[in-house]
């Protein structure tokens, strides 16, 4: 297709819709960042003046990446590479050489953990972070030719076994333990468990058991291993069943409702899910998230696609009064279905909302100290 005329296919779709984000006047501008990638920017809402905007609460500034998957690639980046590190979706984009990226799951934003994910993730097959509450996530493949996405709401199983007899729930993975729970931790995680002293780890190499240390904490994690780390009951536990020498098996299962239809590459723990089959669906998760993320406007990031198979990655500034006022679930959601989208999940938003163009920063990142390190990004790149 002629260059102009892609161009004009871009600003006809962008055009359609008339909800409640697309009454007020507006400029957009679209660019072609690299072949089958298009930028486009949107501004909303009367900010010619303090006077202006100041009438009208309204306003939003909206970035948007077009992506032709048949051109593109879209992969999973981690922070510092490891399951507990944070570092800037710019940064990230840059280590990678990625021509554009936008920051991905939720993750703990405090602590000595600080970075690792809260939701699931699942890489190459292995569970580094166990689903919470059911929530939805983020299913890709790339068959080198093209992407097959998915979301679906996934839950786990997880149990070891120990002399093929003994067995016990395993709590979670690479994460801080809490009260009574039994944790793995896999070399993804970091060097050590860099967990207290108040419990038992259990260092695991090449499926046995290789050391039994109680009360000492942060154990360095085996390359070709795991450590168990168990306080309270789980301790008790452990102290009971577990020796040196011991085989272990941890054996895990991610339950996706629905099934998804491919073994992905990668699966990344969000939501809730915005649109199924073009339907506004995420009522149905608002238990499983606060009052304030689904009902108030914040800075927002979203990842959905069309029926023609493109990739839409959206940010939406917010917190920025002046200049744009962020959305609600809903009006994320009916943002998505005006560019198209059939199916559509939000990203983690707020400070973490952060959209990188050529190694630039597209949008306007909401925390005063500027663009915000995050646990994981999605990277583009041209095929």
């Amino acid at each position: 297709m002629p260059l102009l005329l892609h161009l004009l296919a871009i600003l006809v779709f962008v055009f359609a819709g008339q909800d409640q984000t697309s009454r007020a006047g507006a400029t957009r501008k679209a660019e072609t960042v690299a072949p089958g990638v298009e930028h486009i920017e949107i501004q909303r809402g009367d900010i010619s003046s303090e006077q202006a905007a100041e009438k009208n609460k309204d306003r939003w500034a909206i970035h948007a990446l077009m992506v032709d998957p048949r051109r593109a690639k879209l992969k999973l980046a981690q922070a510092m590479d490891e399951v507990a590190g944070a570092e800037t979706t710019s940064s990230m984009a840059a280590r990678h050489k990625a021509i554009a990226a936008i920051n991905g799951g939720y993750f703990r934003t405090t602590g000595i953990a600080r970075g690792e994910p809260v939701g699931a993730l699942v890489i190459g097959g292995k569970l580094l972070s166990e689903p919470v509450k059911q929530r939805a996530a983020l299913a890709v493949a790339d068959d080198g030719k093209n992407l097959r996405l998915a979301i679906a709401r996934v839950d786990f199983k997880a149990e070891l076994k120990a002399a093929g007899k003994i067995t016990r729930e395993i709590n979670g993975f690479n994460r801080p333990r809490e009260n009574d729970e039994l944790i793995v931790f896999t070399p993804e995680f970091h060097r050590t468990t860099l967990t207290g002293p108040d419990g038992v780890e259990i260092t695991v190499a090449r499926g046995r058991v290789a050391a039994l240390i109680d009360g000492a904490g942060s154990q360095v994690i085996p390359h070709d291993g795991l450590v168990i780390s168990a306080s309270g009951k789980a301790r008790e536990w452990a102290l009971a069943n577990l020796r040196r020498g011991m085989r272990i098996e941890i054996k895990t299962e991610v339950v996706a409702t629905p099934a998804i239809p491919f073994k992905p590459d990668f699966i990344l723990g969000a939501g809730p899910q915005l649109l199924a089959s073009g339907k506004f669906v995420a009522q149905a998760e608002a238990a499983n998230y606060s009052e304030s993320l689904m009902r108030l406007r914040h800075p927002r990031a979203a990842i959905g696609w069309r029926e023609d198979g493109r990739l839409i990655l959206v940010t939406v500034d917010g917190r920025q009064p002046q200049k744009s006022v962020g959305m609600t679930i809903e009006e994320l959601a009916n943002l998505m279905l005006e560019f198209g989208c059939r199916e559509a999940i939000n990203l983690d938003g707020g400070g973490s909302t952060t959209m990188v163009i050529n190694n630039k920063i597209a949008n306007s990142p909401s925390d005063q100290t500027g663009e915000r390190p995050v646990s994981d990004v999605l990277l583009i790149f041209t095929r």
